[in-house]
Formats: structure tokens, C-alpha cells, sequence
């Protein structure tokens, strides 16, 4: 047990390997050998996976849009404003999504660019 007093914080580490990992990896990724393209094929992937999903998320979100005012006679002939709802979400509240989804991705393609730069200097 302890007095009350803080204890001063200790941190443990493994092992770290040092110098000729750091150096290899970066300059298999500079020479382009094997393992540095292997590297950034699976960032650029990973790059690509995420917009892909966030480019479908987003189509399936504005197709939904109209197909419900098509489903759903009563909101397709809602209006607000004189304006009728289907038309309003389209030319105003999708803008918020749009910014949201390009907020998502820049947050995501950054980490993924931090894991690979951790990768690097592993």
C-alpha cells in the first residue's frame, strides 16, 4: 500500500531492436526491392479499401434518398417551406454528410499513413 504520495510512473518496454532494421526497411522502400513494394502495395490497398467503402457508403445514403420518396408516397409529398422534403434533404442536408464522410476518410488515410510510417521505423 501506499502513503498517499504518488508514486513516480515507470515505463516498461520490451526489447527494442535498434539501427539495422530502421535502415533496412527504409531503404527497401526507397530501392523498391520486393519487400519496400510489397510495403506500399499493401498501403496503397489499404488507401483504396477505405475509399471504396466510404464512396459505397455514401452512393447507398443518396440512392436511399429518392427510393424511400418512391416507397413512401406520404414523404415524397411532404413539403416544407413549399418545398418537398426529398428535394430539401437532397440540396441541404446531405452537404453535412458529405462533409462528414470526407472528414471519416482524411482521419482514416492518416492513420493508415501513420501505421505505415510505424511500420518503417519498427
Amino acid at each position: 500500500m501506499t502513503d498517499g504520495r504518488k508514486l513516480p510512473r515507470e515505463r516498461v518496454v520490451l526489447a527494442r531492436r535498434r539501427g539495422a532494421r530502421i535502415v533496412r526497411t527504409r531503404v527497401e522502400v526507397q530501392e523498391q526491392t520486393e519487400v519496400g513494394d510489397a510495403m506500399v502495395r499493401s498501403l496503397v490497398r489499404a488507401q483504396l479499401w477505405l475509399s471504396v467503402r466510404l464512396a459505397a457508403l455514401t452512393l447507398c445514403v443518396l440512392f436511399a434518398i429518392p427510393l424511400i420518396g418512391q416507397l413512401v408516397p406520404a414523404y415524397s409529398h411532404a413539403t416544407v417551406f413549399g418545398i418537398r422534403l426529398p428535394w430539401l434533404i437532397l440540396g441541404i442536408a446531405v452537404y453535412p454528410l458529405l462533409l462528414g464522410v470526407g472528414w471519416v476518410y482524411v482521419r482514416r488515410a492518416e492513420r493508415n499513413e501513420h501505421e505505415f510510417i510505424d511500420l518503417m521505423d519498427d
